[in-house]
């Protein structure tokens, strides 16, 4: 079974310190100036942690270190918000007016509807 931890992506900040400890093995003697070169390049395209510890399996410490990895979000199981949960209200509000003219048959429903149409546009704006 293999180690989760090792998929977990790297940035540049882990891969300078990789190239920076590879350095001090090659001072070491532990390599040379050709498997140096090759290890490097390996580290400048690694992915993972686990791409990059495996360049070091056959030297001894140092090697490189990693933080422990934060969550990105506080909750990740939660499921997104639904936009639409405010506008029931609104929604109904301007339906119920409309059906109100409409069943009165005033003509100032004419009038209405630009006003609604205002209003919503203000509404959409503040909740932004």
């Amino acid at each position: 079974m293999s180690d989760p931890s090792r998929d977990i992506r790297i940035g540049d900040a882990e891969r300078s310190q990789a190239l920076q400890v590879l350095g001090e093995h090659m001072s070491a003697g532990r390599i040379d100036v050709n498997e140096y070169g090759e290890r490097s390049a390996k580290i400048t395209t690694a992915k993972t942690r686990g791409e990059l510890l495996a360049l070091f399996y056959d030297l001894p410490d140092p090697r490189p270190q990693f933080g422990v990895p934060t969550p990105m979000f506080d909750r990740p199981s939660a499921a997104p918000a639904r936009r639409w949960e405010g506008a029931v209200v609104p929604v109904v509000g301007i339906a119920v007016v409309i059906a109100f003219f409409v069943v009165v048959k005033n003509p100032l429903i004419f009038l209405l509807i630009p006003a609604v149409a205002i209003l919503w546009g203000q509404w959409n704006g503040r909740r932004r």
